[in-house]
Parts: C-alpha cells; sequence; structure tokens
C-alpha cells in the first residue's frame, strides 16, 4: 500500500505537539518528503509539514540543536494525534547501519 502525503508548508500545525520520533538522517528526510518548509525557526533548523491524504498532519523536526543534525538522529515527530508518528514511520525505510 501506497502512503499518500504532500509537503504542505501553509498547512497548519498550530497546536500540534510531541508525538514520537524516527530515528533517520537529514538526507533521508530530504529524499522521502523533499526540502524542509520551514529554515531556522524559533527552536528548530529545519522542519517538514506533511498533509497525509487521510487528512493527518506531521511535523518533524530537529529540537534545540546548534545546527542541523546530518547524521542519524531521533528527529521528533509532531502531531494532533499518534497517527502522525505511524504515518512518518511507515514512509521512511529504516536506516543501514
Amino acid at each position: 500500500m501506497t502512503i499518500q502525503f504532500e509537503n504542505a508548508p501553509f498547512t497548519s500545525a498550530s497546536g500540534s505537539c510531541l508525538r514520537g520520533y524516527i530515528k533517520t538522517t537529514y538526507d533521508e528526510l530530504v529524499n522521502v518528503f523533499g526540502e524542509p518548509t520551514t529554515l531556522k525557526g524559533d527552536k528548530v533548523n529545519v522542519e517538514w509539514t506533511i498533509k497525509f491524504s487521510d487528512g493527518t498532519v506531521a511535523t518533524i523536526y530537529d529540537w534545540k540543536q546548534s545546527e542541523t543534525p546530518m547524521g542519524v538522529y531521533d528527529w521528533h515527530i509532531g502531531g494532533f494525534n499518534h497517527r502522525a508518528v505511524e504515518l512518518v514511520n511507515n514512509c521512511v525505510p529504516v536506516p543501514v547501519a
């Protein structure tokens, strides 16, 4: 089953919060979701806002890092419910050690 989504910079994620994590690299996130929708926010360097075909909104972001992590990192996943974590994790391949 293919999961449908769009990189949605104008979708509101206001009121969403941390729901989980995904261990992967910046390059893999760009490969799957495209370029980040936000660069250099208040407490993040990069963030993706993703809207899935079922209406689920997810954000993927680094948190309080001095610079964008490029190696394997526990990226934060925000959303309105845990479905955001499930969908993001289903889209991103497990990194090779």
